[in-house]
Order: structure tokens, then C-alpha cells, then sequence
């Protein structure tokens, strides 16, 4: 194992039947990773459920895998494809809700802005445009919302998000061009409406 890399020691430890290494894991990477699979589905519940379940697959593997880069690369990997595999689960088994809009509560987490003592009109039009820019990320097909997901927010290189990915760096960067473009055009929409 790689000694550069703590997560992979930690990784080692848990594959020698050292529980506690999983916790330490859990305890660098859950909320990171937390934030990243609501921004990929928009519901906090089922990204805490992926979360979990990402943990679960890093137990499974413990004594299979091997550090191969980075472990976030890995890690992310795992909960990519466990947020791929709900979404297609979701577009076979169609839900209603039963509430109206207005009735909910937000489900993907609010993120403080730098600035945020100012007066609460200015606050509020920054939620809104927070809320604008959640929306239409979102929207954006599948392999958009997760590239630009993984490079904005994660700040991920080309390099990394290419192996989370299972792409090409020049694919990650038509990708982020394609993203950031859609992004652009339904928000210069919205102003229009």
C-alpha cells in the first residue's frame, strides 16, 4: 500500500480487521461527500441514504482493493455510480408527491454565502439565485451535472474527474464547456420569465 496517501493506509488497517479505521475514514470523507451526492440528486434524504451506502461498499472492498491514485477518486467513483444507478432506478419507478410544491421543505442543503451579514433583501435575492443556479444544475443531463458537479464543487483536476468518470481529460473539458453553456442559457432564461 502507498504511504502517500493516509485514506489507503487507513484502508490497509480496515482490511487488517481494524474497525476503527473505517470511522476515521467516515469521519474525513462523510460530510464531502454528503454535499456532493445532494448536489448530484437534490434530496438530502437520499443522499445521506447514498452516503451510507458508499460506506458500506468501502467495508465490502476492503480486503479486495487496491490504492490505485488517489482514494477520493475511488470513493467518489463508488458514490457516482450509486447515484447513477438510483437515478435510472427513479426514471423506471416514477413518483408523485402527494404535497404541493409550497409545502415542502427544501430538501438539498442551504450553503452560506461570503457576505451573508448584509441586509436581508440582498440576502434573499442571493438564495434565490442559489436556488436558480440548484435548479438548473440539476436539470442538466447526467454525465453534465456530474462532471461539473466534481470539478466546481469538489474541486477535482481534469485528470481525476476523467478516472471518476471513466473518460478522457478532453472529454471532462467538452463536458464542463457543455455544462457551464446549458447552465448559461436556462439562467438567461429564467431572467427572460
Amino acid at each position: 500500500m502507498t504511504s502517500s496517501d493516509p485514506d489507503w493506509e487507513l484502508m490497509a488497517q480496515l482490511a487488517k480487521g481494524d474497525d476503527q479505521a473505517l470511522s476515521a475514514l467516515m469521519d474525513r470523507w462523510q460530510e464531502r461527500l454528503f454535499f456532493f451526492l445532494c448536489r448530484l440528486t437534490g434530496d438530502a434524504a437520499s443522499a445521506a441514504d447514498l452516503a451510507q451506502e458508499t460506506f458500506v461498499r468501502v467495508y465490502e472492498a476492503r480486503g479486495k482493493v487496491r490504492p490505485n491514485g488517489r482514494f477520493s477518486t475511488w470513493l467518489f467513483t463508488i458514490a457516482k455510480n450509486l447515484s447513477r444507478n438510483l437515478a435510472r432506478w427513479r426514471r423506471r419507478h416514477p413518483t408523485v408527491s402527494l404535497d404541493s410544491p409550497g409545502d415542502r421543505e427544501p430538501s438539498a442543503p442551504r450553503e452560506q454565502l461570503p457576505g451573508s451579514e448584509s441586509s436581508p433583501g440582498s440576502h434573499l435575492e442571493r438564495q434565490e439565485i442559489c436556488e436558480q443556479v440548484r435548479s438548473a444544475v440539476l436539470l442538466l443531463p447526467e454525465p453534465l451535472k456530474e462532471t461539473l458537479i466534481l470539478f466546481e464543487y469538489e474541486d477535482l483536476s481534469y485528470e481525476e474527474i476523467a478516472q471518476i468518470i471513466g473518460c478522457s481529460r478532453k472529454i471532462v473539458e467538452m463536458r464542463l464547456y457543455r455544462a457551464r453553456k446549458s447552465l448559461r442559457k436556462a439562467l438567461a432564461l429564467k431572467q427572460l420569465l
